[in-house]
């Protein structure tokens, strides 16, 4: 089975997905360092260079070249990955697919990404923790429809890594 973390920025995929395939003893991928080590560039500079169209094209195809191997794994998606084209649909028709939601609250999100601002493209150009929290709650109202999706959700709101770790092995 292949474990798939979906949720905002900020909301720990990264950090709840490497520590879940550490348990597990199964491969680890997160899909933007994915697509950084195949662009050999990262994600802002791509973004910068390029757009966010596309950072999407590259990213619905590093998506299915990851959920298309063979065995077991965890997977960290981008904030944005399952709500562009047909990435949430795909995800959805695999057969070996647990999709879990990381639902952070825009409180948790703006704490947990405020000393973060200069690394996370779509926040470089906010300067106020207002226009910031502001942007994230347009945001996060936009891709919850496709977040809701998924096959669990798990609240992070004041929970610890671990904690929130065991609430994945729960599901398992």
């Amino acid at each position: 089975m292949k474990i798939v973390l979906c949720g905002y920025m900020g909301s720990g995929k990264t950090s709840v997905g490497f520590r879940l395939s550490k348990t597990l003893s199964v491969p680890y991928f997160d899909l933007d360092k994915y697509i950084s080590n195949a662009e050999s560039r990262s994600i802002s500079a791509i973004f910068l260079e390029f757009g966010e169209i596309y950072f999407r094209k590259l990213e619905s195809k590093a998506l299915k070249d990851v959920l298309i191997f063979e065995g077991d794994g965890v997977v960290a998606l981008g904030g944005g990955t399952p709500c562009y084209g047909d990435n949430l649909s795909f995800i959805l028709n695999q057969t070996d697919v647990k999709l879990i939601y990381l639902k952070a609250s825009i409180s948790t999100i703006v704490n947990r990404i405020s000393s973060k601002n200069n690394s996370r493209p779509l926040l470089m150009h906010l300067n106020s923790a207002a226009d910031k929290r502001e942007f994230i709650a347009k945001h996060l109202f936009e891709r919850r429809f496709f977040y809701e999706q998924a096959h669990h959700t798990i609240n992070v709101d004041n929970k610890s890594l671990e904690e929130v770790v065991e609430d994945c092995l729960a599901l398992l």
